[in-house]
């Protein structure tokens, strides 16, 4: 038997709506992501339409007891992976956000993230965004029935390190449920055929963060906000998603 929890089809659909209003929030705040914004007005928005729908921010007080998450959302801008607090900082025309909103919806949780350029980029960028996006497409590609989850590292690594770019390592993604963050660990790097085989009813997260550089980070003094260690930009991109008999169903649509 796995250890891994298997969700029941009630389970699947109270997340199923979890994720919707993850989907949701993103189209909410999408019109401000524009130059000028700054990411707590962002959070803001995001935590007032979470609670409008009588739901829970996840993110916000998560963690240690002595460093609780303080926002709604990570807001990762440029350089930072992941984990970035939304502050008084505004953005400018060519940054990149990386905005991961989670909620807790009747006792499930629904995670997600996107990447979001902000006026015009460099083609740098543009490649980097677009290469992360395809990362993700790439590991739901593989999931189904008797995959094994280093099938899913693999075709992220081999398609981003093919490009040239680094691979974080040190966060992955995760199992989902009643807890936000549940076995398996979901890594981004692997080797095909090998790691723990998907069985339909498993949920979790798929987000891979891609760096323009070097794979390497650096966590910053606050605790939480992980920066690349030689300062170029990072990507992420990600769903949660149930593997179904016949492949994978994405829940944050």
């Amino acid at each position: 038997m796995s250890r891994i929890p298997l969700k029941s089809a009630r389970e699947i659909e109270i997340m199923r709506r979890a994720g919707g209003l993850v989907a949701e929030t993103f189209r909410v705040l999408e019109p401000y992501v524009k130059p000028g914004v700054t990411l707590k007005e962002l959070d803001r928005r995001a935590e007032e339409f979470i609670r409008s729908k009588g739901a829970k921010p996840a993110y916000l007080g998560y963690g240690p007891r002595h460093n609780p998450f303080p926002g709604t959302i990570c807001a990762s801008v440029n350089e930072v992976i992941c984990h970035g607090i939304p502050d008084g900082r505004e953005l400018k025309e060519g940054d990149i956000l990386g905005m991961d909103i989670g909620v807790l919806l009747d006792g499930y949780y629904g995670d997600a993230c996107t990447t979001y350029t902000v006026g015009t980029v460099s083609e740098d960028v543009r490649r980097l965004v677009d290469t992360t996006r395809d990362c993700l497409n790439a590991a739901l590609d593989v999931v189904r029935p008797g995959a094994r989850l280093g099938d899913i590292g693999y075709a992220i690594q081999s398609l981003a390190e093919g490009r040239g770019y680094g691979v974080v390592e040190e966060y992955t993604g995760h199992g989902i449920g009643k807890r936000l963050h549940e076995e398996p660990t979901v890594r981004h790097k692997g080797v095909r055929y090998t790691g723990l085989k998907l069985q339909p009813g498993m949920v979790f997260t798929i987000e891979p963060m891609i760096n323009l550089g070097t794979p390497e980070t650096r966590l910053l003094e606050d605790g939480w906000t992980v920066i690349t260690a030689d300062k170029q930009p990072s990507a992420q991109f990600e769903h949660t998603l149930v593997v179904t008999p016949r492949g994978y169903d994405v829940l944050t649509l």
